[in-house]
C-alpha cells in the first residue's frame, strides 16, 4: 500500500513538474529560422521550428538541458531556467569539408552531390545535369528541346542511356517522336531542386530503363527557408522572373508554390523567340505515427525558333555567320502537366514502405531541317515529329531492417504510355504537310519487380540485387489501309552484385558488378518482330572514396561496359538501323578542396576508350563518343556577404565518323559568377563563355545540299555555342 501511495505522489509530482515551452529561434539578424531541431537531451522530446521560428516543446522540466541544432548553423546547448517563452539566437557557420565522413554506403556518388550543391548551389536549368561529374550536355535547337547528353563515352542523344526522375517519376521518354528516351528537363525550376541522387553504372536494383551510363534523381524541396522573387535580364533581350511563395510552414506541415517566366531572343543571327513558363506547387505532411506524404503539381510550357545544325562549308565561304542559319523555320513547341504523390509508411522502427504514383500529360511538336535541299530541292526537307502523350505509373518498395547484419528491401511498380499521333511528316514552312512518312499510335507498358539484400560485417557491406523488367509493345500503324494492331513482348532479368570495404571514415574501396539496359523505339520492336530488340549492358566499377586530407576529398574508379547488339529507330528519317556490340573502358576521378572557410575547388576528369567490337581496327571508333572531358573550378562561399565561382569546362576532340577520319572538335569553356547578400537583398552577375570563345556546342557528321548546290556534300555540321553572355540578377527575400 505504502508502495502504490509512493508512485502516485511520484506522478503527481512529476506531472506539477513536466510542462511546455514555447520559443522562437533567430538568426543574427533577428530574422527568424524554420526547421531548427530543439531537444530535450534530459526527457528525450523534440520540436522543430514552424515557418516564423516558433516552437512548442512538450515535457520538459527547469534545469532540463536543450539541444538547437540546425544545417548550416552552429549547434548549441541552453539549460531551461524557468518556463517562460524563449527567444533564442543560432549563428550561422561555415560549410566545413572535415564535417563531410564517408559512410558505409553503396550510393556513395551522393556525398559528391552534396558538397556541390552546398558550395555551388544550381542557378539555371542546365546546371541540373551539369552537376553530375563527367556529364556534358550540348543544346542545338533554340534552347527548347531537350540538351543532347554525353557520359561515360555515351553520346545518350537525349537520354537514350541514362535514367532520369524527378520526385520520382521519370523523365525519359519511351518511343518518342523524336527519339528514344528523350529527356525534357525544363519543366523543373531549379530553385525548387533539393538534392540531387546520381550514381554511374547499372548497379541498383530499383533503377531500371535506360539506366547503362547510369542515373539522376532530382528531388525537390518539401518546404521553403522563406519567400522569394527573382529577376534576371541580359544580352540578347534575355529575361527571367522566378517567384517562391511559402504558404505554409508548420512542424508538420509545409506547402508552397513556385512559378517562373523566361524569354530570350538567344545569340543568333535569326531571333529565337523563345519563351517558357513553369508552375510548381507542393504540399507536405507528416502524419502523427511518423508516415510522410507529399503531393505536387506542375504546368510547363514552351515555344521558340531555331537556327539548327549548319554546315562548316557555308560559314566558312561567307554565305552565312558562325551563328547564322540554313533555315530559319526550324524549332517547335511543348507541354507537360504533372501529377505526383508520395507516400512514405513506418510500419514500426525497422520496416518502411515507400510508394509514389504519377500521371504525366505531354505534348511535343518539333520542326527539323538537317540536310536542307538534299531530298526536295523544290520544297526543302523540313520535317515535323508530334505526338501526344498520357503516362501513368506507381512503385513501391518495402523495406526492413532485419538485423544488424542484415537489410532487405523488395519493391515492384507499373508505367504505361499511352502516345496518340506520333507523326513524322515532310512539311514547308511549319504549315503545310507534304507527305507523312511515319502516323501510328504506341502504347507501351512496363511492368517490374525487384528485391535486394544488404549484408554488413564488420567493415564489409555485400550487396545483392535482383530486377525483372517486363514489357508489352503495342503499335497502331495508321498509314495502313487496315487497322493492324501489333504487339510484342519481351522480359528481362538483371543481377546485380556490389562489394564496398569502408576502412574508416577516411577510406573506402568498391567493386561494383551490375546488368543494365534501355528499351527500344516501340517501332523497332515491331519491326524486329521482339528479337534482340532489349539490349543488354554488362558493367564494373573498382574505386575508392578518398579522404588524404580533413578538407579533401577523392573518388576515381576504373569501369568496363559491354553493350550487347540492338537496333536503333532514327525517328528523324522513320528507319531502323543496326548496330553491333560494343564496349567502353575509362577511369574517373572526382577531387574536392576545401582552401579556407570560404574558398573551394572541385575537379572532375574522365577519360574513356569507346570502340566498336565487331568491326576492324580503324574502323571501329564510336561517333560523337566523348574521350576526354574536365570540368574545373574555383568557388567561393559566404565571405562577407560575397559568394560567387569561375568554372571551366572542356570536352577533347572525338571522333565523328567510324574511322575517325572526320573529327568533332572540342572545346574549353570559362563561366562565371558572383553575388552579393545583404540582409533581405541579393544582387549577382552571371557570365557564360566569359573569353568570348568561338566554339561549336553539338557536331554531327551530316549529308546535305544547300539550294544553289548540284551535288550533295557530307561534312561537319554544328550548332554555335554561346558567345559571352551576361545576366543581371537582383533577388528579395521575405
Amino acid at each position: 500500500m505504502k508502495s502504490v501511495f509512493a508512485l502516485i505522489l511520484f506522478v503527481l509530482s512529476f506531472s506539477t513538474q513536466a510542462q511546455s515551452v514555447n520559443g522562437i529561434v533567430n538568426d543574427a539578424d533577428g530574422k527568424s529560422v524554420s526547421e531548427v531541431l530543439i531537444r530535450d537531451l534530459t526527457s528525450k522530446t523534440h520540436a522543430h521550428t514552424d515557418g516564423d521560428g516558433k516552437f512548442t516543446l512538450e515535457g520538459v522540466q527547469v534545469n532540463d538541458s536543450l539541444e538547437i541544432t540546425k544545417k548550416g548553423f552552429a549547434p548549441q546547448k541552453i539549460k531551461l531556467a524557468s518556463f517562460n517563452f524563449l527567444t533564442i539566437s543560432i549563428d550561422e557557420k561555415p560549410f566545413l569539408l572535415e564535417e563531410v565522413k564517408i559512410s558505409n554506403n553503396l550510393k556513395y556518388l551522393n556525398t559528391i552531390s552534396k558538397i556541390d550543391l552546398e558550395i555551388q548551389p544550381i542557378s539555371n536549368s542546365q546546371d541540373l545535369l551539369r552537376k553530375i561529374p563527367g556529364l556534358f550536355i550540348g543544346q542545338h535547337a533554340g534552347g527548347g528541346k531537350a540538351e543532347q547528353i554525353f557520359l561515360r563515352g555515351f553520346d545518350c542523344d537525349h537520354g537514350t542511356d541514362i535514367n532520369i526522375t524527378v520526385d520520382g517519376m521519370p523523365v525519359n521518354m519511351v518511343s518518342h517522336a523524336h527519339g528514344q528516351g528523350y529527356s525534357d528537363l525544363h519543366f523543373v525550376i531549379p530553385e525548387t531542386v533539393d538534392n540531387i541522387d546520381f550514381d554511374k553504372g547499372a548497379y541498383f536494383a530499383d533503377k531500371g530503363d535506360f539506366t547503362t551510363a547510369g542515373y539522376v534523381g532530382f528531388n525537390t524541396k518539401n518546404a521553403l527557408q522563406n519567400s522569394s522573387i527573382s529577376f534576371e535580364g541580359g544580352q540578347f533581350d534575355t529575361f527571367r522572373t522566378v517567384a517562391m511563395f511559402n504558404l505554409l510552414n508548420k512542424e508538420n506541415q509545409s506547402a508552397y508554390f513556385a512559378g517562373e517566366y523566361m524569354m530570350t531572343d538567344g545569340y543568333f543571327d535569326a531571333p529565337q523567340n523563345f519563351n517558357r513558363i513553369n508552375l510548381f506547387g507542393k504540399y507536405s505532411a507528416k502524419m502523427d505515427n511518423g508516415d510522410r506524404l507529399a503531393l505536387s503539381v506542375s504546368h510547363f510550357k514552351s515555344q521558340w525558333d531555331a537556327s539548327g545544325q549548319i554546315p562548316d562549308r557555308a560559314v566558312n565561304d561567307g554565305t552565312i555567320s558562325h551563328y547564322g542559319a540554313i533555315d530559319s523555320n526550324e524549332g517547335g513547341n511543348t507541354d507537360r502537366t504533372n501529377f505526383n504523390l508520395q507516400y512514405d509508411a513506418k510500419i514500426d522502427e525497422n520496416t518502411h514502405i515507400k510508394s509514389s504514383a504519377y500521371l504525366s500529360k505531354y505534348d511535343f511538336e518539333l520542326y527539323s531541317n538537317f540536310t536542307f535541299f538534299l531530298n526536295d530541292p523544290v520544297n526543302g526537307d523540313q520535317i515535323k515529329q508530334k505526338e501526344n502523350r498520357t503516362i501513368v505509373g506507381f512503385q513501391s518498395e518495402y523495406d526492413q531492417k532485419l538485423n544488424d547484419k542484415w537489410r532487405f528491401k523488395l519493391g515492384a511498380g507499373l508505367r504505361n504510355d499511352n502516345n496518340k499521333d506520333v507523326e513524322l511528316s515532310h512539311t514547308v514552312n511549319r504549315k503545310t504537310v507534304l507527305e507523312y512518312l511515319s502516323l501510328g499510335n504506341v502504347n507501351q507498358t512496363n511492368l517490374f519487380t525487384y528485391t535486394s539484400f544488404d549484408f554488413t560485417s564488420g567493415k564489409w557491406l555485400i550487396n545483392t540485387g535482383l530486377r525483372l523488367d517486363y514489357f508489352k509493345f503495342g503499335y497502331e500503324d495508321q498509314l495502313l489501309e487496315t487497322y493492324a494492331n501489333q504487339t510484342q513482348t519481351k522480359a528481362i532479368v538483371s543481377p546485380k552484385l556490389n562489394f564496398l570495404y569502408t576502412q574508416n571514415d577516411k577510406l573506402q574501396y568498391f567493386l561494383k558488378l551490375g546488368k543494365g539496359f534501355h528499351s527500344n523505339d516501340t517501332r523497332v520492336v515491331v519491326a524486329q518482330k521482339g528479337e534482340k530488340i532489349l539490349p543488354e549492358t554488362y558493367g564494373a566499377d573498382l574505386g575508392i572514396n578518398w579522404k588524404p586530407f580533413p578538407r579533401m576529398i577523392i573518388n576515381s574508379a576504373l569501369w568496363y561496359l559491354y553493350l550487347a547488339q540492338e537496333f536503333v529507330y532514327v525517328g528523324d528519317e522513320a528507319v531502323v538501323e543496326p548496330s553491333g556490340k560494343t564496349e567502353r573502358k575509362g577511369f574517373d576521378f572526382g577531387f574536392r578542396y576545401q582552401l579556407t572557410n570560404w574558398l573551394f575547388w572541385n575537379t572532375d576528369y574522365t577519360y574513356t576508350h569507346a570502340r566498336a567490337i565487331d568491326e576492324p581496327k580503324g574502323e571501329d571508333y564510336l561517333p560523337l563518343a566523348p574521350k576526354n572531358t574536365l570540368m574545373s573550378g574555383l568557388s567561393v562561399k559566404d565571405l562577407k556577404g560575397f559568394s560567387g565561382s569561375l568554372r571551366t569546362r572542356f570536352l577533347g576532340d572525338r571522333p565523328a565518323n567510324e574511322d575517325n577520319s572526320v573529327v568533332a572538335k572540342g572545346y574549353c569553356i570559362t563561366d562565371f559568377s558572383v553575388n552579393y547578400q545583404i540582409k533581405k537583398v541579393s544582387i549577382g552577375v552571371n557570365i557564360d563563355n566569359i573569353f568570348n570563345t568561338k566554339w561549336k556546342e553539338t557536331q554531327f557528321l551530316t549529308e546535305s545540299r544547300l539550294a544553289n548546290e548540284t551535288d550533295s556534300v557530307e561534312e561537319i555540321h554544328f550548332t554555335a555555342g554561346t558567345p559571352f553572355n551576361a545576366r543581371l540578377i537582383l533577388k528579395y527575400s521575405w
